[in-house]
């Protein structure tokens, strides 16, 4: 298995070098933040992105999409890590679109990915329902009745709810929380009648929300997948949207490695350029060691995934633990090296170890991702 990139995935990577470095710098999601913009993210950019085919990047081509590799999708997401790029891409391009790719009816894929290529619909995954994630504690109910189904519940953490068209709900049609029988999926539209959706402010100035179904009455033809059986393509989702988030981790953890690199070039104390000490020498090595080690494990991630017939599971939740637990030691030695001023909201800085927080928790953090991988192991 090869972690190079092809030509194609190289061609990929300049172009969201170039782009998101000059349409989505960290002083866009500073100004989104400081002007309590309504959508958290900008309309305009979305566009873009529609246009340059990223909306669209896991669609399959009779749909109207790329059909590019998750490798790919992975690119993008450590770049957008890289810039702090606020918008729905993770949640639809992403997330979204595999649980499609993997659950929806020919009907379906043909009546919603057209759209989601297109950057006219925006998805969201209704899943979470305690603080910590937990894909199989699931008592959302939805109950049969003569003419569909009938939803009540609430969702925590659901991401670009208030922004979206459809949520693809995770709910219970039989069975009891903590088992993957009985979990099924659904299409719901976003402005339905008895659905409440509360916005929620994050930590790294990012869109979530609380998410409320009253009695929402669904069609049949809101049954995503197979009923009581929609845990396997879940499943297979959440392992696809857990190695991209550990590529943006990724992108986090090395933009501020950089960042604070060049700090240390620059900065004197004591009459010398403070990267010439050897403490601080030592501790930059070491972080470099730990961003190598990450990087192999998310690519060999991703790589997997573009297998159909491969095993995700273990390689993504390794290069899940993996790239939280070094993105978090990278933003917590970029603050401190950087010292003080790494503390003000003056500086950009502080930014990555808010966005690090946020998505050390997003689809499990490294205690539940080390819990995973050594179960899967045999442990």
């Amino acid at each position: 298995m090869s972690l190079a990139y092809n030509d194609d995935e190289r061609m990929l990577l300049e172009a969201a070098q170039e782009f998101l470095r000059a349409e989505s710098p960290v002083s866009a999601l500073r100004g989104l933040r400081d002007s309590a913009d309504a959508d958290g993210f900008s309309r305009a950019l979305w566009a873009r992105m529609a246009e340059m085919g990223w909306t669209g990047l896991l669609v399959p081509e009779v749909h109207g999409g790329l059909g590019f590799s998750h490798m790919g999708a992975g690119i993008l997401c450590e770049h957008m890590g890289r810039t702090l790029c606020a918008s729905p891409f993770f949640a639809t391009a992403v997330l979204g679109v595999t649980v499609l790719n993997h659950a929806a009816s020919a009907a379906q894929k043909a009546a919603l990915l057209p759209r989601v290529a297109a950057g006219e619909c925006i998805l969201a995954l209704a899943l979470e329902e305690s603080a910590r994630h937990d894909p199989l504690a699931i008592t959302t109910r939805v109950t049969a009745t003569a003419d569909g189904f009938v939803l009540e519940g609430e969702k925590r953490f659901v991401l670009d709810a208030h922004v979206a068209d459809t949520l693809i709900v995770v709910a219970r049609t039989s069975g009891a929380a903590g088992e993957a029988h009985g979990i099924s999926l659904f299409l719901v539209d976003a402005g339905a009648p008895g659905v409440v959706v509360e916005r929620n402010a994050m930590v790294d100035s990012r869109n979530a929300a609380t998410v409320t179904f009253q009695a929402v009455r669904l069609s049949p033809e809101a049954l995503l997948g197979p009923l009581d059986g929609g845990f396997a393509p879940l499943e297979r989702a959440l392992d696809v949207a857990r190695s991209c988030t550990a590529a943006e981790l990724l992108g986090v953890a090395t933009e501020a490695f950089e960042r604070t690199l060049d700090y240390l070039r620059q900065r004197k104390q004591f009459g010398k350029i403070i990267g010439e000490f050897q403490g601080l020498q030592h501790r930059a090595a070491t972080l470099f060691c730990e961003l190598e080690l990450a990087r192999s494990a998310v690519l060999g991630a991703l790589r997997v995934a573009d297998r159909p017939d491969a095993d995700l599971a273990a390689a993504a939740s390794l290069a899940k633990a993996r790239a939280t637990d070094t993105a978090t030691l990278a933003v917590n030695e970029a603050v401190q090296m950087h010292g003080g001023i790494g503390m003000t909201d003056d500086f950009e800085i502080g930014f990555f170890m808010k966005r690090a927080a946020a998505l050390r928790m997003l689809m499990g953090d490294a205690y539940y991702h080390t819990n995973r991988y050594a179960t899967l192991a045999g442990y």
